[in-house]
C-alpha cells in the first residue's frame, strides 16, 4: 500500500492544486472498496476480516486527484486525501491517535501546494475549528465546510415539507446535537421560520447560551439533556449529532414526522422504529458541472444514488476554490449564522452547487415528476 496509486502524482509531482478534501470511509465496505481501487483491477480484493486489521496501518495519503466543474466555464483541481481513520475508532479514546492522522493529512495537503483544505466528517470534529492543531499554513487555508452543510440541512427541510404539503411555520423542530457547529447553524436558520424550538445536547451550559440567544429574538425555546423528553412532541427534526456509529434512537415520535439525518456517520440507527416518519439524508449537495477522479473513483468516495453528490462540508472547499476566494470561511464553533449561509449558498449556486435530491436508505423519497426544474438533467448528466 505504500506505493503511488496509478494516475495519482506525488505531491512533489502535482501541478497547481486549488483545493484538498480530507476524509474517512464511514463503513469497512467502503474502507475495502477504497483500497481496492488503490490496489488496482489486476490484484486479488482483501477479505473483509483482514481489512479491519490492515487499514489501521495504512497512513494517510492521496487517493485520487479531483477536477470539479463550474456552469460558468471555470474548472477547479484539487486532491482528495484519506486519513484512513478506521470506522471503529471514532470513539473518545482514540482522540489523539485520529487527531494525529488528520494533522498528517493536513501536512500532505499543504506540501502539496493546496490552497484551501476542507475537513470532512470527523475531521472537523476532532478540531473543533482550532486550526492551530493543524501544521503551519504557509499560503494554506483550511475551513470546516459546515456553513454550506447547513445551508443544505435547511434547504432540504424547506424541499421535505413542501413535498409532504406541510407548513414549516407551524411546525415544532427538534435539534438534537444542538450546540455542534451544525445543529447551532440550523437553530439560527430555522427558528425564527418555526413554532417552537426544541434543543438537546450534552452539554448544558452551551444549551443554555443558545436558548438565550434564541430567546433574545423572539423565539420559543426549550432546552433538555434527555432526548426522550423532546422526541413525541416534534414534528420535524435533525439529527446532528457527533456520533462515532449510526447508535441514535429517538424513541416516540410524532406520526408522519420528517427526519433529517445529517450525521456522518449516520446518526440514526438501522433498529431505531419509525414506520411513518420521512426519514432523509441531509447536508448533500450536487455539482451540476461535473466532477472527475483520477483514479476514477465514481461510486466509491461519493457513495449515493445521483451522480455527482458529494457532502457539504467537502463542496465548501471546491466552491470557494471555483470563486476564487481561498478564505477560511468556517472555523470555531457557534458562528454560522443566516447572513453567512445565505451567502455561501449564492457561491455554490453561481457554480452549479445545488442541493442534491432527496433521499434515504431505501432510495430517493421524491420521484421525478416532482422535482424541480433543472433537476431532472441534474440527475440524467
Amino acid at each position: 500500500m505504500g506505493h503511488t496509486a496509478a494516475g495519482v502524482a506525488s505531491p512533489g509531482q502535482s501541478a497547481a492544486l486549488d483545493f484538498a478534501l480530507i476524509g474517512h470511509q464511514e463503513s469497512w465496505r467502503a474502507a475495502a472498496d477504497v483500497i481496492a481501487v488503490l490496489r488496482g483491477p489486476e490484484r486479488t480484493p482483501i477479505p473483509d476480516d483482514e481489512i479491519k486489521d490492515i487499514l489501521p496501518w495504512i497512513p494517510p495519503r492521496t487517493v485520487c486527484h479531483v477536477e470539479i466543474g463550474s456552469m460558468i466555464g471555470t474548472k477547479a483541481r484539487g486532491l482528495y486525501i484519506d486519513s484512513f481513520i478506521p470506522p471503529d475508532r471514532l470513539e473518545p479514546a482514540y482522540v489523539h491517535e485520529n487527531i494525529a492522522r488528520v494533522r498528517k493529512a493536513a501536512a500532505c495537503a499543504i506540501n502539496a501546494g493546496a490552497k484551501i483544505i476542507s475537513l470532512g466528517g470527523f475531521s472537523s470534529i476532532l478540531i473543533e475549528g482550532n486550526f492551530d492543531q493543524l501544521p503551519e499554513k504557509h499560503d494554506t487555508v483550511f475551513t470546516t465546510g459546515n456553513t454550506l452543510t447547513v445551508a443544505f440541512i435547511v434547504q432540504g427541510i424547506v424541499r421535505m415539507c413542501a413535498l409532504e404539503g406541510r407548513d414549516l411555520e407551524k411546525s415544532t423542530l427538534l435539534i438534537v446535537g444542538a450546540t455542534g457547529d451544525v445543529g447551532s447553524g440550523c437553530a439560527r436558520c430555522l427558528a425564527p421560520i418555526v413554532k417552537r424550538v426544541l434543543l438537546t445536547a450534552r452539554n448544558v451550559d452551551r444549551l443554555r447560551r443558545l436558548a438565550t440567544e434564541l430567546e433574545s429574538d423572539g423565539v420559543e425555546v426549550e432546552t433538555a439533556t434527555d432526548l426522550q423528553k423532546f422526541s413525541a412532541e416534534a414534528d420535524v427534526v435533525i439529527c446532528a449529532a457527533s456520533l462515532a456509529s449510526p447508535s441514535l434512537l429517538l424513541g416516540r415520535i410524532t406520526s408522519d414526522a420528517i427526519v433529517c439525518d445529517a450525521g456522518y456517520p449516520k446518526n440514526l440507527s438501522p433498529s431505531a422504529d419509525m414506520p411513518d416518519a420521512k426519514v432523509f439524508f441531509g447536508g448533500l449537495g450536487q455539482v451540476t458541472g461535473g466532477m472527475r477522479f483520477t483514479p476514477d473513483f465514481h461510486g466509491v468516495l461519493n457513495r449515493h444514488p445521483f451522480p455527482d453528490v458529494v457532502h457539504g462540508c467537502l463542496l465548501e472547499g471546491m466552491a470557494l476554490a471555483l470563486e476564487r476566494r481561498f478564505e477560511p470561511f468556517s472555523q470555531g464553533r457557534g458562528f454560522i449564522t443566516l447572513e453567512r449561509v445565505q451567502e455561501i449558498e449564492t457561491i455554490a449556486a453561481r457554480h452549479g452547487i445545488y442541493l442534491a435530491p432527496l433521499y434515504n436508505a431505501n432510495g430517493p423519497v421524491e420521484d421525478a415528476l416532482h422535482l424541480p426544474d433543472g433537476m431532472v438533467e441534474r440527475m440524467s448528466a
